[in-house]
C-alpha cells in the first residue's frame, strides 16, 4: 500500500491538517467506550447514540431528478415511482423524506457554496470558512466517539492521488477548514493501521515513531521561544499530540477494529479507475460508523469542486462541460446519479445490518443527500433540494414528499437537525439581521418533524 510519508508529513505540519485530521479530537480522546462499539457513554439517560451523514453531490441537484413526476404538493410516496436518477432507493421509499423549496440565495452558490453549502454562509473558492458548518456542529453534541467527525472526498483518480487531502466542504470555526481525506491508502492506515500486517504494518510503524519523534522535537523547541509566542507554538505541539494520541487509542482497540476493517485488495493499490477509489473510501466510511469510530461522517462527492471524473461508468466527459448538460432526461447524469444512490443504498444496507437498541442502527441514523451547490452548476441558489434517508431515532417524517414555499433558507433545515439532536436552535449561522431578510420563520421546520 503506498505511503508517500514525505508528502504526508509535509501536510502534517500544518496546523490545519492537524485539525482535519481529528478535529476536536483532544476532547474525546480520555473517553471510555462500549464493549460492542466505541462510543462513549451517550448520556445519563443511556440513549441510543444517534449518528448522521452527509452525502453532497457535486454540480447540484436538479429538482427534477429527485422529485416524483406528477407530485406538485406534499404527500406519500408509497403510490409514486421514484425518478430513474435515484430509482436505486426505491426498495427504501418508506425510509425516504424528498424535499423541495428550500433556499441558499445567500450563500451565492454558483459554481459551488464550498464551505457555503453546510456553513449556510457566502461560500466562493478561494473563500475561507466564517463559521463552522453543522456537520461539525452535530458531532460535538452527538455522543463522543474516538474521532468526532470523518470526512472522504472523491474525485478524479488523478486529483485523489495528488491532493490526498482537500478542504472544501467542513469547518470547525472562522478561517478553519476540516480536510477531507481522498486517498484509501492514506486513510486505512489512520483508522486501522494497529491492525495491519505485512508492508502497511511497518509503513504505519514508522509513521507513527516520525511524528512522535516530530512532537518531542517540537515540543522541546517551543520551550525555548519568547513567552508570546509560546502559546501559539503550543497549539502546533499539542496538535501532534492530538494526531498521536488519536492513533494510539485506536491502536489499543485493535482487537475491537479488526472485526469491522475492510479488507485491503488491488483497489487500494492498482485502481483502475478513480470509482475503484471511491468505493474503498466508502467502505472505510462506513467501518467507521459500524465500529463505532465515528458518529458523524461527511462525503463529498466531488469534494466540494466543480471538477470530477467517472471513468469507471464508462463516461468520458468531465470538469466543466458536465455541469453545462441538462441532469433531467440525460443518460450520463443518470449514471452518475445512480452511482450516488447506490453508494446511499449500500450505507442504509450496511446499518440495517447492525442491531442496535430495539431495531438497528439505521433506526437511529440520518442521511442527509443534498448538492454543495444548490439546484445545477449555475444557480442563484433560490431552490436547494434535498433528500433524507432515515429518520434519526423517530425525529423526522419518512416515506413522503414536502414542498415548501421557498422562504427558508437550507439554515433552517440545519436548525432543525440541532434541534432533533437536542440543541433548541432559532437561527443556525444567521444574525437577526440575516434572518429578517432571508428566514420567515425561526426555529425548526415543522412540516419535516414527527
Amino acid at each position: 500500500m503506498a505511503a508517500s510519508f514525505p508528502e504526508r508529513l509535509i501536510m502534517l505540519t500544518r496546523r490545519k491538517m492537524i485539525q482535519g485530521m481529528a478535529a476536536g479530537a483532544g476532547a474525546a480522546l480520555g473517553l471510555p467506550f462500549l464493549p460492542e462499539r466505541l462510543l462513549a457513554s451517550s448520556s445519563a439517560r443511556k440513549e441510543t447514540p444517534k449518528r448522521i451523514v452527509f452525502f453532497m453531490q457535486n454540480q447540484g441537484f436538479d429538482p427534477a431528478t429527485c422529485i416524483p413526476e406528477g407530485m406538485k404538493r406534499s404527500g406519500s410516496l408509497a403510490k409514486v415511482k421514484l425518478p430513474e436518477p435515484i430509482s436505486p432507493l426505491e426498495p427504501y421509499k418508506e425510509r425516504l423524506h424528498i424535499i423541495n423549496g428550500l433556499h441558499g440565495i445567500h450563500t451565492s452558490p454558483s459554481h459551488s457554496a464550498f464551505f457555503g453549502a453546510l456553513g449556510g454562509y457566502r461560500g466562493s473558492d478561494g473563500v475561507p470558512p466564517s463559521a463552522a458548518t453543522i456537520d461539525y456542529e452535530l458531532s460535538k453534541v452527538l455522543p463522543q466517539t474516538l474521532l468526532p467527525h470523518l470526512c472522504i472526498g472523491m474525485d478524479s483518480i488523478e486529483n485523489m492521488k495528488t491532493k490526498p487531502t482537500i478542504a472544501t466542504l467542513s469547518a470547525s470555526g472562522a478561517g478553519q477548514p476540516i480536510f477531507m481525506h481522498s486517498n484509501p491508502n492514506h486513510l486505512y492506515q489512520m483508522l486501522y493501521g494497529g491492525i495491519s500486517t505485512g508492508d502497511i504494518r511497518l509503513q504505519h510503524e514508522a509513521r507513527s515513531n516520525l511524528l512522535n519523534q516530530i512532537e518531542k522535537l517540537a515540543a522541546s523547541k517551543g520551550r525555548s521561544l519568547p513567552t508570546a509566542d509560546q502559546q501559539r507554538y503550543g497549539q502546533f505541539v499539542n496538535g501532534f499530540k492530538d494526531v498521536n494520541g488519536l492513533r494510539d487509542r485506536l491502536d489499543s482497540v485493535a482487537d475491537h477494529l479488526r472485526k469491522f476493517a475492510p479488507k485491503v485488495d488491488a483497489r487500494y493499490t492498482s485502481p483502475e479507475y478513480e470509482t475503484d477509489w471511491h468505493d474503498a473510501l466508502l467502505d472505510l466510511g462506513i467501518s467507521s460508523l459500524t465500529s463505532g469510530i465515528t458518529n458523524t461522517l461527511t462525503i463529498g462527492s466531488g469534494r466540494g469542486e466543480i471538477f470530477g471524473a467517472w471513468k469507471g461508468l464508462g463516461i468520458e466527459q468531465q470538469g466543466h462541460n458536465l455541469g453545462h448538460m441538462a441532469q433531467p432526461g440525460n443518460p450520463i447524469w443518470i449514471k452518475i446519479r445512480q452511482y450516488n444512490s447506490r453508494m446511499l443504498v449500500k450505507i442504509i444496507e450496511a446499518l440495517e445490518s447492525v442491531p442496535e437498541g430495539s431495531g438497528t442502527m439505521m433506526d437511529h441514523t440520518l442521511i442527509v443527500y443534498t448538492s454543495n451547490n444548490a439546484d445545477k452548476q449555475h444557480t442563484s441558489g433560490a431552490n436547494w433540494p434535498v433528500m433524507l434517508l432515515g429518520n434519526f431515532d423517530g425525529s423526522f417524517k419518512t416515506g413522503c414528499f414536502t414542498q415548501l414555499d421557498g422562504k427558508r433558507p437550507i439554515n433552517s433545515l440545519y436548525a432543525t437537525l440541532l434541534h432533533t439532536a437536542g440543541v433548541p436552535c432559532d437561527h443556525f449561522n444567521m444574525n437577526e439581521k440575516l434572518a429578517r431578510k432571508f428566514d420567515t420563520t425561526t426555529g425548526p421546520i415543522q412540516e419535516l418533524l414527527v
